[in-house]
């Protein structure tokens, strides 16, 4: 318990520190400029940013969906022969899982560039 205390009191400090540094040595006049709206990767004062396609969202949410779910399987690779049976059986019902959602995606075009 004393050491998540001290680890909440450093931080605490050295927060309260950081933010008393910044007041004292940061910039104190600000700039015409920098005071304007900037939309990040478009040219300045743009009239019109045209939307991405929901395409490349769509490619983006999958990958993350399966990247992250293949993740799972380095500690039960891991710990695979310590767990036996149980763990063959419960992994092939998450790649079946996994399968019937890669499937899903397929039929409904989410890989199909142009259609």
């Amino acid at each position: 318990m004393s050491e998540l205390f001290i680890v909440f009191l450093v931080t605490g400090v050295l927060g309260f520190f950081l933010v008393i540094v910044n007041k004292i040595i940061g910039p104190k006049r600000t700039n015409p400029i920098k005071q304007t709206p900037f939309e990040c990767g478009s040219p300045y004062l743009q009239d019109r940013i045209y939307p991405v396609p929901i395409k490349f969202y769509l490619v983006a949410f999958l990958f993350l969906l399966f990247d992250v779910e293949v993740v799972f399987f380095f500690p039960w690779a891991l710990i695979f022969k310590e767990i036996g049976s149980l763990a063959l059986i419960s992994m092939s019902v998450y790649i079946l899982i996994l399968i019937a959602g890669f499937i899903y995606a397929w039929k409904k075009g989410a890989f199909v560039w142009e259609k």
